[in-house]
């Protein structure tokens, strides 16, 4: 029961079972959002260092602040590879986000890689895969995305406006993907018609546009006529020319004052 609740593998919910942890794991989601549980795994395995007395078994944000903030130096410190964007999800409770920890951790700390259901949806940190499960018109609209996946303790965790309003943006517009998709896919559902553009009859192109074997567009009929039209022989230029007659122009120099007639 306990692993299908929790969504791990069977092999990572033994070693967890082997532990002796304070409560076991149900549900990672919640379990591990505080980090009183993850400190209790690293110090069965780094007890000098991790000590449980440091670490505060309760649910608000400021004691899973603080609890994190002494796990993320422990990882820090001992070079941990611990993607941060699973600490973050784990702390506002984002779906998946404790699972992938967990997993990472075991892997880590037991050497050996945690094996995944082949069925598994693609996790990331949305309510995506559980949307999916539901019928059309039960899904979640674009408030109620921006309520489900964007927690409030990360605004309160992080009182910057601007990076709030960013992570809105960009659920709105998935949301959005989601929906133009949609509409593509099932058309009739929205009654959608087709469009003039859609409707017009498509011509297949003239053979002076299409490409010849190498790829290349045949060459211009006005350059083949171009070509063909005879060069002009030196005799024709010559009686062609305009005649001209040289006209001599005394100039003047600088002593000399020009005459202006009437003066």
């Amino acid at each position: 029961m306990f692993l299908k609740m929790s969504g791990l593998s069977r092999d990572v919910l033994k070693w967890l079972q082997s532990l002796d942890l304070t409560w076991p794991v149900k549900t990672p989601k919640w379990d591990l959002s505080n980090g009183y549980l993850i400190a209790e795994i690293f110090s069965w395995y780094f007890p000098q260092v991790v000590e449980m007395h440091m670490y505060n078994n309760g649910n608000s944000l400021e004691s899973k602040l603080k609890n994190w903030f002494l796990l993320k130096n422990f990882i820090k410190r001992h070079r941990l590879e611990i993607p941060e964007e699973f600490v973050e999800g784990t702390i506002h409770c984002k779906e998946g986000a404790g699972q992938l920890l967990v997993e990472r951790i075991y892997e880590i700390l037991t050497n050996r890689e945690a094996i995944r259901s082949v069925y598994q949806p693609e996790i990331d940190f949305t309510d995506h895969a559980y949307q999916m499960q539901l019928p059309i018109h039960a899904r979640s609209t674009a408030t109620q995305a921006v309520k489900s996946n964007l927690k409030i303790t990360e605004l309160m965790a992080d009182q910057n406006l601007i990076l709030g309003q960013q992570k809105a943006q960009i659920i709105i517009n998935d949301h959005r993907e989601y929906r133009r998709q949609q509409r593509v896919e099932d058309p009739e559902r929205f009654s959608l018609k087709p469009t003039l553009g859609e409707l017009a009859v498509r011509k297949e192109p003239s053979p002076e546009h299409e490409q010849t074997e190498d790829g290349e567009e045949p060459e211009n009929k006005n350059t083949e006529e171009s070509s063909k039209i005879p060069e002009r022989t030196e005799k024709e230029e010559q009686d062609n020319e305009i005649p001209y007659k040289e006209i001599a122009v005394q100039q003047l120099s600088k002593n000399d004052t020009p005459k202006i007639p009437g003066y």
